[in-house]
């Protein structure tokens, strides 16, 4: 018998005590990248600092390809749109934070075996495109619809499993305004880049970066739940191996602060000088619009409200924090916290689960605060 799928392709394992990073998560860390965080200062990410999770190879598009998008299932009509097609139809334009659902995973212990975020896993784009509800009501849903299934040009295996990438949603969430669920042409402007799914692509505000199919070309509206991998399998969140879980969908609300003063080039450990220091980063939720982040600056034994930016309208974005801190030389522990207009607030003490899934623990950064002759 000669080699098969289940040969090439890992079960998914937690890393064992004391087991470092291996060459196949550093691998995946090679391909995949995270935001620095010293772009959380743009108010749009520019797309080469955005993070890019990538599970298969990045389809090769050339710029005068055909490509086309099929809407099928049960519905009235079904569709084959070409991009200029797609491009025919009235445009929106939503600034969107993404982060990836395995956002901090690498921090979890056991440590689960995959993508090795640390806490970067996220970016903030203008995407511009068609409302999916556009699409769907001149197809027309059947009656007994139940799920829209998107499905992307990239192809791999996992688990043992060969696959294209597919994701659903609910009709009620395909169909919604709250989020406007966008087929997306265009980033900050400009054509898709490749790694952003060139040339169309789903983005699904406020939900995990799993939903935002890349590289989209093929919708079907079925008449039953998906149970595909990434949707019944992978994207769970499950203590035990052999527990359905829970889905992963709503962004959990999280605060990232701007690493202050300068890094040493191999720790990243970072140095400010005595005195008044400002701190800022940004915070956001897809549950609920943020309305606080308090700001700890030793190691989250007391907390401080700091200032919010003002709401500017991007309901799907993040906001700016900001916040003067006075240093005194010796070793500090900075933390930031956001909490959402739902009472969500990031938890102290990081909650576990086996696929490192909706990792929203406090942001903390070491800093050292030299003496003034130092």
């Amino acid at each position: 018998m000669g080699p098969r799928l289940t040969d090439v392709s890992a079960r998914a394992r937690l890393a064992g005590p004391g087991e470092d990073i291996g060459r196949d998560e550093l691998a995946l860390a090679t391909r995949n990248h995270g935001l620095p965080l010293e772009a959380l200062r743009y108010d749009v990410t520019p797309p080469g600092l955005h993070y890019v999770l990538t599970h298969y190879d990045i389809p090769y598009v050339p710029e005068d390809a055909p490509w086309h998008l099929t809407l099928g299932g049960r519905v009235r009509r079904a569709l084959r749109l070409t991009v200029a097609d797609v491009r025919t139809y009235p445009a929106v334009t939503t600034r969107v934070t993404l982060e990836c659902a395995g956002n901090g995973r690498a921090l979890l212990t056991p440590r689960p075996v995959s993508q090795p975020w640390l806490v970067e896993a996220v970016g903030t784009a203008e995407w511009t495109g068609v409302p999916l509800r556009l699409l769907l009501t001149e197809a027309g849903a059947d009656a007994d619809a139940v799920d829209v299934v998107f499905t992307g040009a990239d192809h791999g295996v996992e688990r043992g499993v060969e696959q294209d990438y597919r994701r659903a949603l609910p009709l009620e969430v395909a169909t919604g305004t709250e989020p406007e669920v966008l087929v997306a042409y265009e980033m900050n402007g400009a054509p898709l880049p490749p790694q952003h799914g060139h040339p169309l692509r789903l983005v699904v505000p406020g939900w995990y970066g799993m939903a935002h199919v890349k590289w989209l070309r093929d919708i079907t509206v079925t008449d039953g739940a998906f149970t595909g991998f990434q949707h019944a399998v992978a994207y769970r969140l499950r203590q035990h191996p052999e527990e359905d879980g829970e889905p992963v969908t709503r962004i959990a609300p999280r605060a990232l602060l701007v690493p202050p003063g300068f890094p040493d080039f191999m720790s990243r450990a970072r140095v400010v000088r005595p005195g008044a220091v400002p701190l800022e980063g940004r915070a956001w939720s897809g549950r609920a619009p943020v309305t606080s982040v308090e700001v700890s600056t030793d190691d989250g034994r007391t907390w401080r409200e700091v200032g919010l930016d003002p709401r500017d309208g991007h309901r799907w974005a993040w906001r700016r924090w900001h916040h003067e801190w006075t240093a005194a030389p010796g070793d500090h522990v900075l933390s930031v916290r956001a909490t959402d207009a739902e009472g969500h607030t990031q938890p102290l003490e990081q909650p576990w689960n086996r696929g490192g899934f909706a990792n929203n623990l406090v942001h903390r950064v070491p800093v050292v605060c030299l003496d003034r002759d130092g």
